[in-house]
């Protein structure tokens, strides 16, 4: 896709990155005077009335979790051609999974990152919202704003994409396989009749800290192994009581 010059009211500087179904934009919003990225539907998904209400459907989720912790939605609108698409507030700190080139963090920030991870989780919930796939490229880092360089370990974390997040009100019809490898929770690869719910969730935040600790993605569900046989320098397991 060539990268246009405005969508809507927002200036385009340059593309951020894109998936199965959307391209996202970096732009400027010129009334504010401040960077945003802008979601926008694949022009070859844009004859598909599902994959445009799911599209939808996540900018809707976004705004209704309403959360520090979760990314923010401030706009949404349509191109010339139809084509949806929405604003958010603009990560500039980039992705966990970005962080993770750079080798393991210290676990005290591994800890404080998944923290914050986990309280947008948590707002989601709150919402009754499950994401359904958290990985490393959907938690984001936004510098704290101000004068001044940025410290290392003062970003704010952003949970984001809830391409495939669904009401947790709907969690019993939620029997379709969703997620990514090494991170999805065993009933996500194989799901019971009675759907997933919240827990989903709390075992990709699990899956997170072990890549941060550990330095690789965790292993098919049920045979992950000690995060010490991979990083001997992580806290050693706890042993059972007596």
């Amino acid at each position: 896709m060539p990268s246009p010059q405005r969508i809507g009211r927002y200036l385009v500087q340059r593309r951020l990155g894109s998936g199965a179904f959307a391209v996202v934009w970096l732009a400027q919003d010129e009334r504010l005077q401040a960077p945003v990225a802008v979601k926008v539907l694949a022009d070859n998904w844009a004859g598909r009335l599902d994959i445009r209400e799911r599209f939808l459907s996540e900018a809707r989720l976004l705004r209704q979790a309403g959360s520090g912790g979760v990314v923010q939605v401030y706009d949404i609108g349509e191109l010339e051609d139809d084509r949806p698409y929405f604003v958010m507030e603009y990560a500039d700190a980039g992705t966990v999974e970005d962080l993770l080139m750079a080798g393991p963090p210290p676990l005290a920030e591994a800890l404080r990152l998944v923290a914050g991870a986990a309280t947008g989780v948590a707002a989601l919930h709150a919402a009754g919202i499950v994401h359904r796939d958290i990985k490393p490229s959907n938690v984001l880092l936004k510098s704290p704003g101000g004068p001044g360089p940025v410290r290392a370990g003062t970003e704010r974390v952003l949970v984001a994409d809830l391409g495939l997040a669904k009401n947790l009100a709907a969690s019993s019809g939620l029997t379709v396989v969703a997620g990514s490898a090494g991170y999805m929770a065993p009933e996500q690869s194989d799901p019971p009749p009675g759907g997933i719910d919240a827990r989903v969730d709390v075992y990709g935040l699990g899956a997170l800290l072990y890549h941060l600790v550990t330095g690789t993605v965790p292993g098919q569900a049920g045979r992950v192994l000690d995060p010490a046989d991979s990083a001997p320098t992580s806290p050693p397991r706890p042993r059972p009581r007596p």
